[in-house]
């Protein structure tokens, strides 16, 4: 799990996606952060799922990842039960569900690409078989599936042309490399066209050099053309000796036979080939039908897993095991009359397969004549071509031999002659080594004695004086050799650009036929697509009216459906209302009194009365507290200043024992004055 954590980790850091996570971050991420994630990777694969998964419903979420994981052919692990969790575990974002996924997603995102690329073109719409009954609509959904085959077909095309290893880029730039090249050989004749001026007679000699040009090329066309009619007489040749062979075969066999055994022959090549048409050519042809159809299923079906192959070894082994029992059962029974035919039997097959031996033996005998025959041809061509001579036969090809051994012993003279040049040149090698080392110790010795004299450097001026001096003489005669080397330059350029143009014209000549071709078939494919899209707006125009016909009839099964449960409590109020106003009438109209006590209308009325009382009470009541509000009012008022003055008095006498007296109280008339 933690390398699958990793690989996935390492892929989303990566272009295009750069997420910039680590194991802990990515770890960490909410589940509705991890289904962006997984919803990412697979915008990169489509980009028809670009979406903000926070502002689309859940169920819209997994019914979209759904449908293209199941477009892609992502197979969840497990049966039935897994693939309920594993819708649950993507509803809710579960990383035991979403990181196998985006490891399986990471994993092959170019093929994954292309099969979303794909499904957009090839996922056949199903339309109804009574909507098939329109002629119009057969029409349509024939060409529909006409235009399906053709993109198949194209697509293909498009695939083999990418991978046949014609890169026109490469082209583009040796064309551009080699138009760069042709401007500075063009500037180059310019600057010497400017030099040669100066020559006395140059247009002479131009025109001169120009007819030898055209001969020369002339000369080399002519070669071309005797090359290609000398291979072409080899070729008539060697088919006029194998016709003369056949010929001599025919006529030897026709000599030397007799009608019946050339009728037997051809009796026995017969029965050869009508045993390998009727009964070994269609075996081997369902054979290969059916390895294509198995190979075509195991395309189809997704990569297995270890659980997988470990699911299909156990169902071999059942099976190897109930095979076991069948033959051990068979043996047990033991018939004679079976007994027999088996025998029979094994005789017939071992004779079948005898003849299937013998008959494919024969097959790669042929085969193998017929291969050797072209090997030989081939070879021939290939000395002819080298050499410009046949194939040498008999005493021709005694004498070759005898030749290339002499050869053979003047080589290993010369080899020998070699081997003791060698041995002396690494003699002369290590000599060369030891004066070298002897000239330094030399050198050096002789610049201590120029330090200790005072005229350090003295030799080495010295040497480089005499070298500025040789350079100086080689530059003169370079100077000299100018011209000369300026005009093999000229002569030089001009061959190589004539090979340059002679090399590059098959090339180009491709290169026009590919790019018509290629103009073609991006036409056609322009068209072919026209024609697609024109048919798939047109069926999407249909199914999006039937879609909202669909719809309209939905809202309005919706609608009669709720208004049908309405009108059913409707009824089932009423029906309620309605029992209980029969129970009470059946209990007004009842003579019994407790009957009628249960009454509600009794028991309202009572009610009724029961709260008049109350009401009556409760004025009275209002009436008397109405009454007797403004006196109590009065006496609460004197109580609170009754209070006030005592809170005072006690205040004053507290402040009279704690302190000292700051002045004379005065008792007058019922009243106590404080005098300071």
């Amino acid at each position: 799990m933690s390398d699958q954590i990793k690989f996935i980790v390492d892929n989303l850091n990566k272009e295009p996606f750069r997420k910039n996570y680590n194991l802990i971050t990515f770890d960490s991420l909410e589940p509705m952060q991890l289904l962006q994630v997984l919803n990412d990777v697979l915008a990169e694969i489509d980009p028809k799922q670009v979406v903000d998964i926070r502002e689309e419903m859940p169920e819209q979420t997994t019914k979209r990842m759904l449908s293209l994981l199941g477009i892609l052919k992502y197979k969840p692990p497990g049966n039935a039960t897994d693939m309920s969790t594993f819708r649950q575990g993507l509803v809710i974002g579960s990383k035991p569900v979403i990181y196998p996924v985006l490891h399986w997603l990471l994993q092959r995102t170019n093929e994954l690409k292309k099969r979303a690329y794909l499904a957009r073109f090839l996922i056949k719409l199903e339309v109804p078989s009574e909507f098939l009954q329109d002629e119009t609509v057969a029409d349509t959904n024939k060409q529909y599936e006409e235009l399906m085959e053709a993109f198949k077909t194209l697509h293909k095309e498009c695939e083999q042309l990418k991978t046949s290893g014609f890169s026109t880029a490469e082209i583009r730039r040796d064309i551009s490399a080699m138009e760069e090249e042709k401007d500075q050989l063009i500037k180059r004749v310019e600057r010497l066209k400017k030099r040669v001026e100066t020559v006395q007679n140059h247009q002479r000699m131009l025109k001169i050099a120009r007819q030898l040009r055209v001969e020369k090329e002339r000369e080399e066309f002519l070669a071309q053309q005797k090359q290609e009619q000398k291979n072409q007489l080899f070729h008539a040749v060697q088919r006029l000796q194998r016709v003369q062979n056949q010929l001599k075969s025919m006529r030897h066999a026709a000599a030397d036979a007799k009608p019946e055994s050339l009728m037997k022959r051809l009796e026995e090549e017969l029965k050869f080939n009508s045993y390998m048409v009727t009964e070994k050519f269609p075996k081997e042809l369902e054979s290969k039908k059916k390895e294509l159809h198995f190979l075509q299923q195991v395309v189809s079906e997704p990569a297995m897993g270890h659980s997988d192959l470990l699911e299909l070894e156990s169902k071999i082994n059942e099976i190897n095991t109930q095979i076991n029992q069948l033959i051990e059962k068979k043996m047990m029974r033991n018939e004679p009359v079976e007994g027999k035919l088996s025998l029979y039997r094994q005789q017939a097959s071992i004779i079948s397969r005898k003849k299937e031996a013998k008959a494919e033996e024969l097959q790669e005998a042929k085969e193998k004549l017929a291969n050797l025959e072209r090997e030989v041809s081939v070879k021939t061509n290939q000395t002819r071509e080298f050499d410009g001579t046949e194939v040498l036969k008999g005493d021709e090809f005694k004498r070759y031999v005898s030749k290339l051994r002499s050869k053979s012993t003047v080589f290993k003279k010369k080899h020998q002659i070699i081997a003791e040049f060698k041995a002396e040149f690494g003699l002369l090698q290590r000599t060369e080594e030891l004066l070298k080392q002897r000239h330094e110790n030399i050198q050096h010795q002789l610049q201590t004695i120029e330090e200790k004299k005072g005229i350090s450097g003295y030799s080495y001026t010295q040497e480089e004086l005499e070298r500025v001096s040789a350079l100086k003489t080689e530059v003169d005669e370079m100077k000299g050799r100018t011209l000369d080397d300026m005009s093999e330059m000229v002569k030089k350029l001009n061959s190589l650009v004539s090979e340059k143009k002679s090399a590059l014209a098959p090339v180009i000549k491709e290169l026009r036929q590919l790019r018509q071709k290629c103009q073609e078939l991006t036409q056609e494919c322009d068209e072919k697509k026209s024609q697609y899209d024109s048919c798939a707006a047109g069926l999407e125009s249909n199914r999006s009216k039937l879609e909202q016909e669909v719809r309209g009839l939905r809202e309005e099964c919706l609608q009669e459906e709720s208004r049908y449960h309405y009108t059913n409590c409707m009824i089932k109020n009423l029906e309620i209302q309605l029992r209980r106003a029969t129970d009470e009438m059946k209990a007004y109209v009842s003579s019994d009194q407790q009957e009628k006590r249960k009454a509600i209308r009794e028991q309202y009325t009572k009610n009724i009365a029961e709260q008049e009382n109350l009401g009556k009470k409760l004025r009275e009541k209002q009436k008397a507290v109405r009454e007797s509000h403004g006196p109590n009012m009065k006496q609460a008022k004197m109580w609170r200043d009754f209070e006030q003055l005592m809170e005072c008095k006690k205040q004053c006498f507290l402040k009279q024992q704690s302190q000292t007296p700051m002045g004379q109280v005065i008792q007058e008339g019922g009243e106590d004055r404080l005098v300071l």
